[in-house]
């Protein structure tokens, strides 16, 4: 994490110093595409030390608040402000930054506002999503996964269950959610293994459930114990060969 804080900082820091007066009509997104009679009516001069000052705060904050809340909350409330504090900045950028242009570009400006208020709505949406705690339930047939990513397995589809005390090394995400602790989705290993994480939080040992099909399957739950679910299903499925 505290590589993203670090590397998306000085991204922010980098692109206040790289547009400069002169090169704004080539790299300033907006002015860039205005025709000469419209840039006339932009108080450049005044803009780029307001562009650079916003990106070079934005950078700072960006890792200072970030590592603070990571590290002295929680790294899932670092995931949330890692995505929503850039949009929010941008939105204020947007709005404070129409008074260079002289109502030249207010129409382009309130178009960017919408596009990030609903990025900001959808982000919002997908976390809401991705914390919403996934469960297992089970009987005497059948283990079932519930939320995004689950699944039943019938007793025959199943071919060991065990705890683990970590993952293996992930190199990415091929398809799912991924903030902080929580991971839900498939993952690449490092020897080129797909398997599915439903990861709750990062309470361990991890319960692994492997199919007769050689896939696997990594669970924990968020509050309950992992140790207390494997209990649970040995005394509904006995006849399962657990590890």
């Amino acid at each position: 994490m505290i590589y993203v804080l670090i590397g998306m900082s000085l991204f922010f820091v980098a692109i206040g110093f790289i547009v400069t007066e002169k090169n704004a009509k080539h790299l300033l997104s907006g002015y860039n595409t205005m025709n000469e009679e419209d840039r006339k009516k932009v108080d450049i001069k005044a803009y780029i030390p307001y562009f650079r000052n916003f990106h070079i705060f934005l950078g700072i904050s960006f890792l200072v608040f970030g590592t603070a809340l990571t590290y002295l909350v929680s790294e899932n409330v670092g995931g949330i402000f890692i995505a929503v504090y850039p949009i929010l900045a941008y939105i204020y950028f947007t709005v404070t930054s129409s008074k260079y242009s002289k109502g030249v570009s207010k129409k382009r400006n309130k178009i960017g506002v919408i596009i990030l208020a609903g990025t900001l709505l959808f982000a919002i949406g997908l976390f809401g999503h991705g914390f919403k705690e996934n469960t297992i339930t089970f009987d005497s047939e059948s283990i079932l996964f519930k939320g995004s990513y689950g699944e039943t397995l019938i007793k025959s589809e199943i071919k060991t269950i065990e705890l683990v005390t970590q993952l293996p090394e992930i190199t990415f995400k091929t398809n799912g959610f991924a903030l902080g602790t929580i991971k839900k989705g498939y993952f690449k290993t490092k020897n080129g293994e797909i398997m599915k994480l439903i990861l709750n939080s990062d309470n361990k040992p991890i319960i692994l459930l492997t199919k007769t099909n050689g896939k696997k399957i990594y669970y924990s739950a968020k509050d309950k114990l992992n140790t207390k679910i494997v209990d649970e299903i040995k005394e509904n499925l006995p006849n399962l060969v657990y590890k």
